[in-house]
């Protein structure tokens, strides 16, 4: 299943991708993508109630905005330098383990939403990434029996403040976490229509030109070691997102570094899981 949410910010309601690639409603169905949606086999629940009513779903508009593909989870989880080119253009060494840091959830929006460069920002990055999104409540699962806690996928840019982010002292989620910084979907597709997790392309292009072009088959560690590993540390809750990290080509690790500024679009998309389209806008503007 490929799951939407459409609709003004804050006011979205659920939806799906047909086959055929028409969007439709199914606010009858009576629930939105939330924890308790997915806790409670809100995944399987819905596959019943579509073999009985999809055909007779209202259709969606496709000038109806998309809005990020599930409600506003308990947690972002993003994992950081998880590319080895990654970690080399930025100038730093693989870590023996995952870099684990958060994004706010307020940063979450849909896919095609404005991305506002925040007030006093100077270096606001780009970054392409696979996003997990969780399906049941993890704590201390073995890497074996990992991927039964996966819902599915979807596209996320991990926007980054550098300055914010690396100059500015303390922890990385202050770059990571600016409103608009984690345009998330089109859609998500349930981890059964993924046959390939680990053979991915994603990309990203800032104004036509190609910046990032990777492979997930070039993660350090894959999906399955991540939601193990972090599920050590932390109860990985229903509709948590992991974001997986970036591969090379960010803004950052060109000579010299390249940053976005008002009027550029940014455009991206992965293997399977659709393509998104950023416009950039200056806080000043949204004023």
């Amino acid at each position: 299943m490929k799951l939407i949410r459409f609709g003004d910010s804050g006011k979205e309601k659920p939806g799906f991708i047909t086959h055929d690639g028409k969007r439709k409603d199914i606010s009858a169905f009576g629930k939105d993508y939330t924890e308790t949606f997915f806790a409670t086999d809100g995944l399987n629940r819905l596959r019943t109630w579509l073999e009985q009513n999809g055909k007779d779903a209202p259709i969606v508009s496709d000038a109806i905005r998309l809005g990020p593909p599930i409600a506003r989870p308990s947690k972002i989880i993003c994992i950081g330098l998880n590319y080895s080119d990654h970690a080399k253009e930025s100038n730093m060494p693989v870590p023996p383990e995952p870099v684990i840091f958060f994004k706010s959830s307020s940063a979450l929006v849909g896919p095609n939403d404005d991305l506002i460069l925040p007030k006093n920002s100077m270096k606001v990055d780009w970054e392409v990434e696979l996003a997990v999104v969780i399906g049941a409540k993890a704590t201390y699962v073995a890497r074996e029996k990992a991927m039964d806690y996966i819902a599915g996928y979807a596209l996320h840019n991990d926007y980054s403040e550098r300055h914010f982010q690396l100059e500015r002292s303390g922890q990385w989620v202050k770059g990571k976490s600016c409103d608009t910084f984690g345009p998330l979907g089109p859609f998500l597709v349930t981890k059964d229509e993924i046959t390939e997790v680990k053979n991915m392309r994603l990309w990203l292009k800032v104004n036509g030109e190609m910046k990032q072009d990777g492979n997930t088959r070039n993660f350090i560690w894959d999906v399955s070691f991540l939601v193990s590993y972090i599920s050590q540390f932390m109860s990985l809750l229903p509709g948590d997102v992991i974001s997986t990290g970036t591969p090379a080509g960010v803004g950052l690790g060109f000579n010299p570094p390249q940053y976005l500024k008002p009027g550029d679009v940014v455009e991206l998309g992965i293997d399977g899981l659709g393509s998104s389209r950023q416009h950039v806008k200056s806080y000043e503007q949204m004023r």
